[in-house]
C-alpha cells in the first residue's frame, strides 16, 4: 500500500513539474528572457525527470528488490544521471514562471538574498560539505545492516532513495551552479579535485562490492536464484557498475578544461557575454536569480 501511494504521488509530482517547466519556458521566452531559457536547458530538465521516472516508476524499481545489479543501476540513475540533468536544466526560474503569480511569489521569495533558506542552501553546497554529505550517505547506506533494513521495509527504502537523490543534488550544485547562485564561483582547480576525489571513492566502493568472495547482502541469495542468477556474480556486476560509473565524473572535468581552453584563446582571457557556455560549467547568461521573485510590473525583480 505504501509503495502504491508513493508511486502515485511521485507520478503526479513529476507530471506537474514537467508541465510547469514547459509553461514557464514558453513564458520566459515570450517575455524576452530567452537567454535564460535556451532549448537545451528545457531538454536537459525533461531528460532528468525522465531519468527519475525511469529509476522509480518502471519495472527497474521492482527488479532492484531482487537483483543487486539492478539496484545499483537504479542508484546510478538517481545520482549520476537524474540529479545533474535536472540542475543543468536550471529549473528554478523555469518552473517558477510556469506557476501562478501568487505561488511564484510565495515560493521564490525565500530564495532571494537575505533569507534564511538561501543561507542554508549556500552552506550545504560548499564544496567540502556537499562532497562529504553525498559520499558519507552512499557509504553508510551500503553497510549490510542499513542496506538490509531498506530492502525489508519500504519506508526505509524510500528514505534511502530520498537521501541518495537529495545529497546528489547538493553534490552537483557547486559544479553546475544553477539559480539561485548562492555562492561565488569555485575555482576550476578545486572543482577538478572535488570530482577526482569523488571518482576515487566510487572506485573504492566498487572494489569493496566486487572483490569479496561472499555475498554481502543475504537478501539476494534467494531472490537472485529465482532469476537463475548467482548472487555472488550479481554482486560483482553491481560493484563493476559502481566502478565503471565513476568515470561519469570525468565528463564535467573535460568540460571545465574545455571552457578554460576556450577562454584562454579569447580576447582578454574571458568569454564574450553573448557567447553561450558549454552545458554544465558556469553558463554565461543573465543571472537567473533575477527571475525568481515576481513584481506587479514585469513579473520579476532583480535579486
Amino acid at each position: 500500500m505504501f509503495e502504491t501511494v508513493l508511486r502515485a504521488c511521485l507520478t503526479v509530482v513529476l507530471l506537474g513539474l514537467g508541465a510547469a517547466s514547459l509553461r514557464g519556458w514558453r513564458r520566459l521566452r515570450a517575455a524576452g528572457h530567452g537567454a535564460a531559457a535556451p532549448g537545451w536547458r528545457l531538454a536537459a530538465y525533461v531528460a532528468g525527470l525522465a531519468a527519475l521516472a525511469g529509476a522509480l516508476l518502471t519495472p527497474l524499481d521492482d527488479l532492484a528488490a531482487e537483483l543487486f545489479s539492478a539496484h545499483m543501476a537504479q542508484h546510478l540513475l538517481l545520482t549520476m544521471t537524474a540529479a545533474p540533468l535536472l540542475l543543468l536544466g536550471n529549473p528554478l526560474p523555469i518552473v517558477l514562471w510556469g506557476l501562478p503569480r501568487r505561488a511564484r511569489r510565495a515560493l521564490g521569495r525565500p530564495l532571494t538574498r537575505g533569507h534564511r533558506l538561501r543561507e542554508v542552501l549556500a552552506a550545504l553546497t560548499a564544496l567540502p560539505v556537499a562532497w562529504l554529505g553525498h559520499i558519507v550517505t552512499i557509504w553508510i547506506w551500503h553497510l549490510p545492516s542499513l542496506y538490509g533494513a531498506a530492502l525489508a521495509h519500504e519506508p526505509i527504502h524510500a528514505l534511502e532513495h530520498a537521501m541518495f537523490f537529495g545529497t546528489a543534488i547538493l553534490f552537483w550544485w557547486p559544479i553546475i551552479e544553477p539559480a539561485p547562485r548562492v555562492r561565488r564561483h569555485a575555482a576550476r582547480g578545486f572543482k577538478i579535485v572535488y570530482l577526482v576525489a569523488a571518482t576515487a571513492q566510487n572506485i573504492f566502493l566498487g572494489m569493496f562490492l566486487s572483490l569479496p568472495e561472499r555475498v554481502l547482502y543475504p537478501h539476494y541469495l534467494e531472490t537472485a536464484a529465482e532469476h537463475g542468477v548467482d548472487a555472488l556474480a550479481d554482486q560483482a556486476l553491481a560493484g563493476g557498475l559502481m566502478w565503471g560509473g565513476s568515470h561519469m565524473y570525468l565528463l564535467p572535468i573535460l568540460l571545465i578544461l574545455y571552457t578554460f581552453a576556450q577562454e584562454s584563446h579569447s580576447e582578454g582571457g574571458s568569454r564574450p557575454p553573448s557567447e553561450p557556455s558549454p552545458p554544465g560549467v558556469a553558463p554565461a547568461e543573465p543571472a537567473p536569480e533575477a527571475f525568481v521573485t515576481p513584481t506587479r510590473s514585469s513579473g520579476v525583480v532583480a535579486d
